[in-house]
């Protein structure tokens, strides 16, 4: 931005001038001598001024970017008597004085922009550093030494009045000229504290108040020596309490500014002061567009002043456009006159201006979209002046133009200015789902292109505007050196512009923009996998060229050296082979004739990229070097790596056979292709080393002369015979071939190799050496591994040479060839007699038989692979390993050719049934011993190359179904017991360890044992093992009289069944809760084999399912005998039970005698109707009827009825015959509630005689 004048850029701030903190010399002190030193004391006042000029001074700096609207004041340290510029060009008493204007209007004939200037920066400075806004004055005010003896008080006072007056008439001579200006007065008075608290300072203080005419508001401040802290305070609320006159007084400005132009706008024309400089010829007044380009820039500046910053750029966009208007006419600004050239640069500032305050308000489109009009407007106005893109004066327009916007966004993101990132969101957003809808509708690619983003439309950072810089400053250059070249024209070498460029260091300032440009991209790019920098690297190689341009050759060597690491890592031929160009030519300069070599022969390998009309260009250029030159060191090769680059042979290895065995022939072909642009036949190639991966010699392949002039035919094939690689040899093959390349040609070199030991073979590198006087280069060459999902070809394999014809090679690992020992035939068979039982030991029968000519040493492995099954553990077995999970090395012996041997695998299975997978490895060793070959002690063997034991694994996957040999399925019913509870009072009742028994339920489980194995079983035994708990307790079982003895076969589908009682006593807390079954069946079972036979011994385990007896309520048991004798008196017991946990009964016991055939059958003795206490919760009462027969066979009893009286009609309660009673278990709805399942039955009695 030093382009510009500084005025016209810099943020504009309220001006406060001071006076009054001026340093005081110090007061001289009487001489000291050495037995009484003194140090000096410094003055309080002076310290205060001192710390008060720091803090205003540090409020605000004066500079381009400020955003912030804090309540500062730019300072501006004054005298007390400091003038102010005159407001008109004649005095006030002059009678001209009303009609006479600004010295800095084009109306003054002694003004600068007389006649037709628009605004000078001298304004702008007038402003900041000639006038202030507000005017703050720092005075002592006078203190009075203490009273002394003797002295009068009146003359103390007296004196104190005079300082006063004296004091306020120096104010009062500061308020007048301060009031001509309309700015405001403040006075700072300095006391001391002990001033503070004198009673008569207020008195004084109006006093000096009154007498200076100062105002009655932020007019007089009292200060004394204070901390660092209270100063700051102090400044703060000093700028707090003079902003608002400030603004003021720039508001009466603008208002005044305003009159102007409105005045001006309605005028027809001005009428100018004739003067004798305006007389001796024509003058070109202003014109009206210039007037109101002046007066919008200068309400402007009161805006910007103020902080309105919107206000600002209304007016500034109102005089840019107006400017605009004024450039497109000739007649109004005449091209390359003084007064053009100044509002060129006003329209380049306010542009700034404009730029600046859309980015404070984070409009970052529209400040870029304003830059690129000015420029592209301008661009567009320079053709027609004739300063178009051929001049030099336009690029260094544009280049300034470009640099002062990247300065004014390097400034700004200094500060608080965020650039905005053109990178999408990762997530899938809008942009992607409105993609696709847009897609799916149709719409077009018109609808499509308003979800990209158009890079002129990005806010770039400060780097890439300095790279443009960069760019338009050359070509400034190249303009400039081609008028340089044509200077016969003598006015255009004697015009002013052209002397000045001559002046001008055009590359020093393109290597400043490109190195400023470089290191922001790296600030704001830094390198990462998703972002390589790449545009870094290249604004790198422009630094580069600039270096060479200038002649700084080392320079430029040291920037080549970086950037053509990574071009040649990532690839970037096009790139690379200008860069290695200018390298080589700054080699040349410097002198390094190795580097010349190296980078001449990384050169032919980027053949493709030079002139296809002269494909010996670049070995001449070599053997001229070789030729003509002497290398630095003649006694060890020049070794050229082009690891990292384009070799200068096209090399690949392709073996025909990915694999082989020892012993056998494993053919290769080495194919050699040159560049299509470059020859190689004049290169003096005298021998090509071909080295293997194994510790092995080379092959060298010597050079044949021939005669030079021979065509080199396309393809040519030379044979190498057979290889026979063995590691740590010592002699190696050699033959002679011509090693001549013309352009596009290919040698293949075919053979075959063998080996007597396993080994991974590949060719590791090809060494050509070129000797050429004393010379001696040796360049090693990397054969391609390239992968077929990224090749564009695939690797060939040469089958014949005339015609010549390839057969594609469609395999990942053609490079290379992996030998091995010819696998054993080792025979696997496995038999079982499937399926499996759960719990028993499966046997496995495993037959390996050795079908080889050649002893084998066999170990076994075996793997149980693990199962998703709940609860399910297995085991294998075999001989006397047993594992759940991997039987390891099992020795089978040495088996000899035709010999056999059977292991036998036990599969033992727990849990759910299902499927159980077993790998078995086989693996074998052969007992003839290997060869063991010398390993050099430099090339150590890789723990990945392959084995050298003559070993052979053979594998079988075995999956066995597993099912249950026997299932169970259990029925469960749940009757009520007839024993009364105890009472309420019962003090056993509350001990811990005394269950409530009476609250007891006897639960009938009814268990079918049904035989699923396939074969059948022959069942031993089955037993229950009672689990008795504190809930459940097994009464009696059937099966414990059952007899299984005698070997008795059962077969699928075959079925046994077993009932046993079991006392249950429910959890009164958790009801809900099921009670594990107290027991479990075991049952013992052998297999039935297939000849006939018993397989061993297995058990299987069943539980009692678990129990979950139904809940009561109000019921009665009804409990009567199953036979009566005739006339023989029964009792008849009825038991009422109140179980529901919180809700006592009222129940009323009706008795029904049976009435039918017209009598009855029983002669019933008790009552008929009767009403029962109330029964609490846990409370039972029983009622008894004697009955005497009458009658003779099934004899109902009579019908009882038991209503519970809690609601008004009665609810008729569920009479249970205990005889007959079988209840299911606890069921529940969908809402969680327990549904309740009511049977009801007549009662009967067999009555005999």
């Amino acid at each position: 931005m030093n382009s510009y004048p500084p005025e016209l850029l810099v943020q504009l701030a309220p001006v406060m001038f001071v006076a009054g903190l001026d340093p005081q010399p110090p007061a001289s002190a009487p001489p000291t001598t050495p037995s009484t030193p003194q140090t000096p004391r410094q003055d309080p006042f002076q310290i205060l001024s001192l710390r008060l000029r720091d803090a205003l001074v540090a409020q605000r700096k004066v500079a381009i970017w400020q955003p912030e609207k804090s309540k500062t004041f730019q300072v501006v340290l004054v005298d007390k008597d400091v003038p102010f510029p005159p407001r008109r060009i004649n005095r006030p008493e002059e009678p001209q004085y009303n009609s006479a204007h600004s010295p800095l209007s084009p109306l003054t004939p002694t003004s600068p922009l007389y006649p037709d200037g628009i605004i000078a920066p001298i304004w702008v400075r007038k402003h900041t550093t000639l006038v202030p806004s507000v005017f703050v004055m720092f005075m002592r005010i006078y203190e009075s030494p203490p009273l002394q003896t003797g002295q009068d008080e009146r003359e103390r006072e007296a004196e104190e009045k005079r300082r006063d007056t004296d004091l306020s008439a120096e104010i009062a001579q500061r308020k007048k000229s301060t009031n001509e200006r309309g700015l405001k007065l403040t006075v700072v008075l300095m006391a001391s504290r002990r001033m503070l608290d004198d009673p008569t300072l207020d008195g004084r203080l109006t006093y000096i108040r009154r007498q200076s005419g100062l105002d009655p508001r932020a007019a007089l401040f009292v200060l004394s020596p204070v901390s660092q802290t209270e100063i700051g305070d102090f400044v703060r609320s000093l700028q707090d309490a003079l902003w608002e006159p400030a603004l003021e007084y720039y508001t009466n400005h603008s208002k005044r500014v305003r009159r102007k132009r409105n005045r001006h706008s309605q005028a027809a024309s001005y009428q100018l002061p004739l003067s004798p400089m305006a007389s001796a010829g024509i003058v070109r007044p202003l014109r009206p567009e210039g007037w109101t380009v002046r007066y919008e820039y200068k309400m402007a500046c009161f805006a910007e002043f103020r902080s309105e910053d919107q206000v600002a750029l209304k007016h500034y966009q109102d005089a840019y456009s107006t400017l605009i208007i004024m450039f497109g006419s000739t007649a109004i600004l005449p091209p390359r006159t003084k007064r053009w050239a100044e509002a060129k640069v006003l329209a380049d500032c306010i542009n700034v201006k404009i730029v600046k305050l859309y980015l404070y308000n984070n409009e970052h489109s529209l400040a870029l979209s304003h830059q690129n009009s000015h420029m592209r407007k301008f661009a567009d106005f320079s053709r027609g002046w004739g300063i178009g893109e051929e001049t030099f004066e336009f690029w260094s327009w544009l280049a300034r133009q470009h640099r002062v916007f990247a300065e004014l966004l390097e400034q700004g993101t200094r500060s608080n200015l965020k650039i905005p990132s053109a990178y999408p969101t990762p997530t899938p957003s809008a942009a992607i789902l409105a993609a696709q809808s847009l897609e799916a509708s149709q719409m077009g690619l018109d609808a499509m292109r308003i979800l990209g983003l158009n890079p002129n439309q990005a806010l770039q950072h400060p780097g890439f505007y300095y790279y443009m810089a960069a760019r338009c400053t050359e070509r400034r250059r190249e303009r400039f050196m081609s008028m340089l070249d044509s200077e016969g024209d003598g006015q255009q070498a004697n015009s002013p512009g052209f002397v000045n460029e001559k002046k001008v260091d055009h590359l020093a300032i393109v290597l400043e923009l490109y190195t400023r440009s470089y290191e922001l991209f790296k600030k704001w790019s830094p390198q990462s996998a998703q972002n390589p920098g790449r545009l870094t690297l290249w604004i790198a190689y422009r630094i580069a060229q600039t270096y060479y341009e200038s002649g700084k050759f080392d320079m430029a060597v040291r920037f080549f050296e970086r950037i053509a690491k990574t071009y040649r890592r990532e690839s970037w031929e096009s790139l690379l082979h200008p860069l290695l160009s200018q390298w080589y030519a700054c080699a040349q300069q410097l002198g390094d004739v190795d580097l010349s070599v190296k980078l001449l022969v990384e050169m032919l390998g980027y053949g493709e990229n030079a002139s296809a009309d002269d494909p010996d260009a670049l070995q001449d250029d070599l053997l001229a070097v070789l030729q003509s030159t002497v290398p630095s060191a003649t006694d060890e090769p020049l070794v050229v790596d082009l690891s990292d680059s384009k070799s200068i042979l096209d090399a690949s290895v392709v073996f025909w056979d990915s694999e082989t065995n020892v012993g056998e022939h494993a053919p290769f072909q080495i194919l050699l292709s040159s560049q299509s642009n470059v020859s190689l036949s004049s290169i003096p190639f005298t021998s090509l080393a071909v080295h293997f991966s194994v510790d092995v010699p080379p092959v060298i392949i010597k050079h044949a002369q021939s005669d030079p002039d021979e065509e080199i035919p396309l393809v040519q094939r030379f044979d190498l015979g057979q290889i026979q690689v063995t590691p740590g040899a010592i002699d190696s093959t050699e033959s002679e071939m011509s090693l001549r390349w013309g352009p596009g040609t290919t040698l293949v070199f075919s053979g075959s190799v063998l080996s007597a030991i396993p080994m991974q073979l590949s060719v590791s590198k090809l060494v050509f050496t070129i000797k050429q006087s004393s010379w001696w280069i040796e360049v090693p060459v990397i054969p391609a591994v390239s992968s077929l999902e990224h090749a564009l070809t695939a690797p060939r394999w040469l089958c014949s040479v005339d015609p010549p014809r390839f057969v594609p090679i469609r395999r990942e690992d053609h490079s290379a060839v992996h030998i091995h020992y010819r696998s054993h035939q080792v025979q696997v068979a496995i038999s079982h007699e499937g399926p499996a039982y759960i719990g028993e030991e499966f046997p496995i029968e495993i037959n390996i038989t050795n079908a080889d000519d050649r002893e084998l040493d066999v170990v076994l492995d075996v793997l149980l692979q693990p199962t998703e099954i709940d609860e399910a553990v297995n085991y294998i077995a075999m001989d006397d390993q047993r594992s759940t999970s991997l039987l390891k090395a099992i020795a089978c012996g040495v088996l000899k050719p035709g010999a056999s041997i059977l292991k036998r695998l036990h599969l033992t299975n727990t849990g759910a049934p299902g499927e159980r997978v077993v790998d078995i490895s086989v693996q074998s060793h052969a007992t003839a011993r290997i060869p063991v070959s010398p390993k050099s002690p430099t090339s150590p063997v890789s723990p990945g190359g392959p084995s050298l034991v003559d070993k052979t694994e053979t594998l079988r996957t075995l999956a066995v179904a597993v099912v249950q040999p026997v299932e169970a399925a259990h029925a469960v019913v749940y009757r009520r017991l007839t024993k009364l509870l105890p009472g309420l009072l019962d003090l056993a009742m509350f001990e811990g360890s005394v269950r409530d028994e009476a609250a007891a339920v006897e639960a009938v489980v009814t268990s079918t044992v049904t035989v699923v194995a396939p074969a059948g079983l022959v069942i031993d035994s089955v037993v229950l093992h009672r689990k008795d708990t504190e809930g459940a307790e097994v009464v009696d079982c059937s099966v414990d009289g059952d007899d299984f003895g005698g070997g008795t076969e059962w077969l699928a589908g075959d079925e046994f069944s077993d009932q046993c009682r079991i006392n249950v006593i429910p959890d009164e807390e958790h009801p809900e809760k099921p009670i594990p079954g107290p027991g479990e069946y075991e049952v013992t079972w052998r297999r039935l084999l297939p000849a006939g036979g018993h397989g061993p011994r297995s058990t299987t385990r069943l539980s009692l399912p678990p129990l979950l007896p139904p809940s009561d309520g109000l019921v009665a048991l009804l409990d009567a005998p199953t036979t009566a004798r005739l006339h023989s008196p029964i009792a008849l017991r009825l038991t009422i039970r109140n179980r529901h946990p919180t809700r006592s009964a009222a129940a009323t016991v009706q008795l029904e005698p049976d009435g039918a055939a017209g009598k009855d059958a029983f002669v019933v003795a008790g009552p008929r109707n009767a009403r029962v206490p109330v029964l609490l919760p846990g409370q039972d009462v029983c009622v008894v009827w004697n009955l005497i027969p009458i009658e003779c066979g099934p004899v109902r009893v009579p019908r009882v009825r038991v209503l519970d009286r809690r609601s008004n009609e009665g609810d008729e309660v569920e009479v249970v015959d205990t005889r007959w009673e079988a209840r299911p278990e606890r069921v529940e709805d969908e809402d969680g509630r327990e549904v309740v399942v009511t049977t009801t039955r007549d009662a009967y009695v067999l009555v005999v005689p």
